[in-house]
């Protein structure tokens, strides 16, 4: 079955300049892939004549549908209505529906409409009027050459009122569309180039309607797997298979899928296990705790933090021997193996965790500089560190510890 290609276009000086988000775009493109419609390219172009007829004309060369919001208002700026006139070689005329609307909701407002509000309701006299429930500006469909254009406007939420009850069902009526299934594969604890290169003669093997794409984030490989074809049972059945062959190869580094987080994956893992923890945050400053307790339940499994980011607060209150600290230093593998294990104590749990490092910018020395991070877990048993060679980012340390230390959690619940 033949892709159905679709572009999307946001007009508006006021993005490009930064001082409005473009989450149109973004709402659009997840909805469209819902019904099998592929975006092959999204645009931003300022209120411009020129701009806005090149950009027309270059999408209808590549895409099957045309998506375009903003520039719809009752302004001399707001030239997208022009514009299309222009390219579609038409002129405005009063469209009635579009006029009755506008009437409407200017009488529950007790306003009169004005001759410039009146002019929303002159449409592009080839087009078919897209409704707008939520507000004054209609939108536009037009066909030419086998290819579909429709104008919106930027508001969003009228924007998605327009997509989900006309748009969108029109299209799918239009367009005989495959089933696009995607599938993210969440992996942690090891690197992108490392990971493809464990993967290799997997991906080479995958069958021709299956795609994949490398997504990385802060200490983190999302593997996404997007599957076409035309049965939805059969693409994820097909998908299913290839991630059960993926296992076989990196399943210690697999922690989820789609919308998992590593923290809830990791409070799942104490529930089931009947277990539960504690930490002891000295770089981190409480992240790690926050990222815990996010997570609905999590009283079911954490029980407490201590934040000693004083040497005085780690000895006298987690009770870290001062000789540790003066021979070794806080930022050190005794010292935080030290942290992990009376955390454990002091909150009489089965897990302990603990980090010290520096997190910067200062506090560095020639030995220790900024990014170096202990992190260690302790059941009582066994105490398990790690010396950690991040950033000088402050903000990427703390994070990427924090997604450190979970993974050696999760690490250690597996091997339990």
């Amino acid at each position: 079955m033949k892709n159905i290609l679709a572009e999307i276009i946001t007009i508006g000086d006021e993005i490009l300049y930064g001082q409005i988000v473009d989450s149109n775009s973004q709402w659009m493109s997840a909805e469209l892939d819902k019904v099998g419609i592929k975006i092959v390219r999204k645009t931003t172009i300022g209120d411009t004549e020129e701009e806005i007829l090149n950009i027309l004309t270059e999408a209808e060369s590549r895409a099957d549908i045309i998506l375009i919001t903003g520039g719809l208002g009752p302004t001399n700026d707001d030239l997208t209505k022009p514009c299309l006139v222009k390219y579609f070689d038409t002129k405005l005329v009063m469209n009635e529906a579009a006029l009755t609307n506008l009437t409407s909701i200017f009488d529950k407002l007790g306003k009169p409409v004005s001759e410039v509000n009146r002019k929303q309701a002159e449409l592009p006299e080839t087009c078919e009027m897209v409704p707008n429930n939520m507000g004054t500006a209609a939108g536009m469909w037009f066909d030419k050459n086998g290819k579909t254009f429709v104008s919106m406007p930027g508001v969003p939420h009228e924007m998605k009122l327009m997509m989900t009850d006309f748009i969108i069902p029109k299209l799918q009526k239009k367009y005989s569309t495959p089933i696009i299934h995607h599938k993210l594969v969440k992996t942690v604890g090891i690197g992108e180039s490392d990971l493809a290169e464990i993967i290799v003669d997997w991906e080479n093997n995958l069958p021709e309607n299956i795609k994949l794409a490398y997504l990385p984030s802060l200490a983190q490989v999302k593997l996404r797997l997007t599957a076409f074809g035309d049965a939805s049972k059969q693409v994820e059945n097909e998908v299913k298979q290839q991630i059960a062959s993926l296992k076989k190869l990196v399943s210690k580094y697999i922690y989820g899928y789609d919308k998992d987080q590593l923290q809830e994956v990791v409070g799942q893992m104490l529930l089931k296990s009947n277990q539960n923890i504690a930490v002891a945050e000295s770089c981190t400053g409480g992240y790690i705790s926050h990222l815990i307790t996010s997570t609905p339940g999590s009283s079911g499994y954490f029980r407490g933090a201590i934040t000693p980011y004083q040497n005085d607060i780690k000895v006298n209150m987690l009770h870290v021997n001062s000789e540790t600290i003066f021979e070794h230093g806080a930022v050190s593998e005794e010292t935080v193996t030290e942290m992990a294990e009376n955390v454990r104590k002091l909150y009489h749990t089965d897990l302990g965790l603990a980090t010290s490092g520096i997190a910067g910018p200062g506090g560095a020395t020639p030995e220790k500089p900024v990014g170096t991070i202990w992190i260690a877990v302790s059941d009582g048993k066994k105490t398990t560190t790690k010396k950690l060679q991040l950033w000088k980012d402050r903000e990427l340390n703390i994070k990427s510890t924090a997604i450190a230390l979970l993974n050696m959690t999760r690490l250690r619940l597996l091997e339990k």
